[in-house]
Order: C-alpha cells, then structure tokens, then sequence
C-alpha cells in the first residue's frame, strides 16, 4: 500500500504547484468567507438587542482574532492548562461554548465535567465542542454545584458574573471538591474599566488584583493573581491552592535560577 501511495505521489510531483495553487487559492476564498460568515453571526449575537450570556469563540477564531489581533481570548486556556493535572479529573464552572473546553482542557484532562446555567450556551457546547471525554451538564453553580472530587476547577471568565455574596459560598463548594491539598482552582477574570462595568450581565467587576484576591485567601493557603492588560481589556488570571501551583518554588516545570 506504501508503495502505491508513493507512486501515486511520484506522478503528481511535476504538477505540484498547479495543486499548491489551487489548494491556496481555495483556503483563501474559505478564510474570506468564514470570517464574513463570522462577523454577520458576531453582528447578529452582540449589536442587536440583547446580548448572550457567552461569545461563541468560533467568532473570536474566524474573525474577531483577525480584526483585532489581539490574543487575550486564548490567555484564558494557556494560563489554565499550566495548572492541570495530566490525565486527572477536571470540573469547568460556567463554561460558556465548550471551546476552551475541548480545545485545552480535555486534551490534557482524562475526563471534564463542564456546566453553565445557561441551555443556548450548553446546546452550543454540544454542538460545536463536544469530545469522547467531556460531559456538558445544564447546571447553575449557586445552587447545585456537579458533584464529585476533582484535581483541577477550571472558573474562567464567569466570576464576575455573580455578587461578592456569592462568590464566597461558591468558592466554599469549589474547596470541597478538590483533591486534598493538591487540587488547584484556576480561573480568568477582567478589571472594571472608569467608566464602569463592561457587560451589563456582570454582577460585580473586580478593581484591581487585590480585590480579586481577598476571595481566594480565606481558603486557600497559596494564591496568585497576575494580570495583563491590553488596550480594549485588562485581565486577571488566578491560580489558589492547598498545595504547589505554577510557578511557585515547589512547581516541577520550570527552571529557577537565581
């Protein structure tokens, strides 16, 4: 069968940059079309009244990533998978579309379970992100947070969806559903601009990195909170565990020299 592939290939090697050539110009006239196709559905999603509790990223991928080019919309899986567990158990609080789900988490994770309160955002998961090792359940976390021990929480881009009363009984939950010391909660939220929140549906905009962590320090005997910033969005990230978390001195992957 080697044999024939290659003779196959043999016989089209003096035609090869016809083929490049029209396989370019096809992916050219599909990029075109995808991020047009893109931008009428972020049109369609964020200019007309009202907007979605979640930005479908496949919007972020084919168009807004390009328009803007800005990568922040991926800072969030980066920074959270550092903190996984390889080949452990992850649960995804409020996870939107499922695209960083399927395309970080679950190829590190052996399995995720991930929830939203939100049935457009599950239904879009599963449409658009669905993978052999990811379980999307319609669940709002205030009230019935998924059951079960996890070695890595994944909160991203959700916290400020709810109020400080809120946040600290959830934080209590996520604690108990940990592995021992070693279970990491990970997470990504923004900072409130001057001119005041940027979403209406954000109950409670962080100010500064200090105010984010004043959460996470009553449970947590190791915090990090770091931030990045960028002309349309000034983000935090955080990590908080019992145990080691990225780039503390006891963290196996990286090098410190001194």
């Amino acid at each position: 069968m080697k044999k024939i592939f290659k003779k196959i290939l043999i016989i089209f090697t003096p035609v090869k940059p016809l083929i490049v050539f029209l396989f370019e110009l096809e992916s050219s006239i599909s990029k075109r079309w995808a991020s047009s196709a893109h931008k009428r559905l972020f049109w369609a999603e964020w200019i007309i009244p009202t907007n979605p509790e979640f930005l479908d990223h496949q919007i972020d991928l084919h168009y807004l990533w390009l328009k803007t080019r800005t990568s922040f919309w991926l800072e969030k899986g980066v920074f959270g998978s550092l903190a996984l567990k390889r080949g452990g158990k992850v649960l995804e609080l409020c996870c939107g579309d499922g695209f960083l789900t399927r395309n970080f988490y679950s190829a590190i994770a052996e399995s995720v379970i991930a929830c939203d309160f939100d049935k457009n955002a599950i239904s879009t998961a599963k449409r658009k992100n669905s993978a052999s090792n990811i379980t999307f359940i319609l669940s709002d976390i205030r009230y019935k947070m998924p059951n079960g021990i996890f070695d890595n929480i994944v909160w991203d881009a959700a916290i400020e969806h709810f109020t400080p009363d809120e946040i600290n009984p959830i934080i209590k939950n996520i604690k108990e559903r940990l592995t021992g010391k070693e279970g990491i909660l990970s997470g990504h939220t923004i900072v409130e601009r001057a001119e005041g929140k940027s979403l209406e549906q954000h109950e409670y905009e962080f100010k500064d990195m200090a105010d984010l962590q004043r959460f996470l320090i009553p449970y947590f005997r190791n915090v990090i909170v770091f931030e990045t910033i960028f002309p349309q969005r000034h983000n935090l990230y955080f990590w908080a565990s019992d145990g080691t978390i990225p780039f503390s001195d006891r963290w196996e992957h990286w090098l410190k020299t001194n």
